[in-house]
């Protein structure tokens, strides 16, 4: 069940409600479903007990205990839960199928994904004065309009029922994509920029980051064909449970690194894309590895240190045998990596570490031969004066005993939500002639998808999984919904950046 059926559920409970004479409101054009909130249980949560308070006369809570059982019953919904002051908390019969619905839901519909019928037979009638705002504000509402089933015409004259804020001066010099994204970004009542920033590709121009995520998931089919496997909706998760959300710090990869003077796409498919690779190093997979075996430090062939007396140790005497802890010999060389103007900074945690080896997982504790040696019988330990806290049990690592394994959490990807909510979007920003609502939600569906994508083609050595496929079918359905969003503003969506 999609959030947009699980939406419909929700109004078909309320009218068997009113049907059967339990409340007494007039049935929503639409009810509001989001994921829970703090407090929430569940996959999804409606306020539209909330809502219908006032309108029926009876607390929030009440309502939603009236509702309860006619969603507890429906199918698809497996529990339904009220609470704080009347929120439903739903839970559905297998929740993993939400995102493959949803994302099968994008692929049939296309482009045409979130039309709908909020205004079917409605003659919408835009009067807009001679500016040059009001015309590309009312062109694109006029074709947003058309996607809930209405239809719109302007005209010019008084009285004016469309009039957003004017530009300072004419947009034309920024082109034709920066101009229009200019105008229809900014709220009607909000005096737009007409400036160059519109023009910059860096992080911090919204336009840019909406056209780059459509051209990285463009160049992401190209280069997975090239890898022989095609998108298909099923479950992210690995054999291993983990469910990729594109925001591990290993393997974030920083935006704009295609822009470095060459093409988006071709690239070195063994990597994956985004991975990098060290410059003028070798295609052959036993060099990588070689290369993976040097960045280990050598071995210490220094004598060992004498045991421990109790008394200062002279390291000239000995020879220079001084003992040496596990961050002395731990460093290794870094791999020279291409440099290049990107927006983010290009620096990862694991850079120094080389193809095929494993990152630095996290804090551990300190080897056992870095410790200091507490011994249990005083007399062995001659000194001082003897230390009268009690024995130190050994390390684990000092036995050979592993750390448990720490089995990570699926987390569900932050796609799901603007994803899920862009029918909702493109019927507000309809309903209430607002295209400014539908160019700011692409910049929400550009942010969330950005840092997944790093995971979405196989890296290394690694073979193409149904875990990439379904990757991939999501990104492809973030794409979608970018390339049908830039259209109705009047914005080119393109294949390269």
């Amino acid at each position: 069940m999609t959030p947009v059926e699980l939406s419909r559920t929700v109004l078909h409970a309320v009218r068997r409600a009113v049907d059967g004479g339990e409340l007494d409101v007039t049935v929503p054009e639409r009810a509001l479903v989001t994921e829970p909130g703090p407090g929430g249980c569940g996959d999804f949560a409606t306020n539209i007990a909330l809502q219908l308070a006032r309108p029926s006369g009876q607390p929030p809570r009440r309502v939603a205990e009236i509702l309860r059982p006619h969603l507890a019953g429906a199918d698809g919904v497996r529990d339904v839960v009220v609470t704080g002051p009347g929120f439903l908390n739903i839970s559905l019969d297998d929740q993993a199928d939400v995102l493959t619905a949803l994302v099968r839901a994008i692929r049939s519909r296309g482009t045409e994904y979130g039309h709908g019928a909020a205004l079917a037979g409605e003659v919408v009638a835009l009067r807009v004065p001679y500016e040059v705002r009001a015309e590309v504000v009312a062109d694109a509402v006029v074709r947003i309009v058309a996607t809930q089933g209405g239809r719109a015409t302007v005209e010019h004259g008084e009285p004016v029922n469309l009039r957003p804020v004017p530009a300072p001066e004419d947009p034309a010099p920024l082109g034709p994509d920066a101009a229009q994204w200019a105008l229809l970004h900014p709220a009607p009542h909000d005096r737009p920029r007409i400036t160059a920033d519109h023009l910059v590709q860096r992080e911090s121009n919204p336009l840019f980051r909406v056209r780059y995520a459509h051209a990285r998931i463009r160049s992401l089919s190209r280069n997975a064909a090239r890898l022989g496997f095609t998108a298909e909706p099923g479950p992210l998760q690995e054999s291993t449970g983990q469910e990729p959300t594109g925001q591990e710090s290993a393997g974030q990869e920083p935006m704009g690194q295609e822009l470095r003077g060459q093409p988006t796409d071709p690239g070195d498919a063994r990597f994956g894309h985004g991975a990098r690779r060290p410059v003028g190093g070798p295609l052959d997979p036993a060099a990588d590895a070689d290369r993976a075996t040097d960045l280990r430090p050598a071995a210490d062939t220094r004598p060992a240190a004498p045991p421990h007396t109790g008394a200062p140790v002279d390291t000239d005497a000995q020879g220079g045998a001084a003992p040496t802890t596990a961050a002395q010999g731990a460093a290794a060389p870094a791999i020279a990596v291409e440099s290049g103007p990107a927006l983010a900074s290009t620096a990862r945690d694991d850079d120094h570490i080389g193809h095929g080896a494993q990152p630095y997982a996290g804090p551990a504790d300190p080897p056992a031969d870095t410790r200091p040696a507490t011994d249990a019988d005083p007399a062995a330990n001659p000194g001082p004066t003897a230390d009268p806290r009690p024995a130190v049990p050994p390390h684990p690592d000092a036995q050979g005993a592993p750390h448990p394994q720490r089995t990570p959490s699926p987390t569900p990807t932050p796609l799901q939500t603007p994803l899920a909510d862009h029918p909702r979007i493109l019927a507000v920003a309809a309903t209430h002639r607002a295209p400014d609502r539908l160019a700011r939600h692409l910049v929400t569906v550009a942010d969330a998808v950005l840092p997944f994508l790093p995971c979405v083609l196989p890296r290394g050595e690694e073979k193409p999984s149904a875990a990439h496929r379904a990757r991939l079918a999501l990104a492809e359905a973030a794409g979608t919904v970018l390339a049908g969003g830039l259209s109705l503003l009047g914005i080119d969506a393109p294949e390269h950046l």
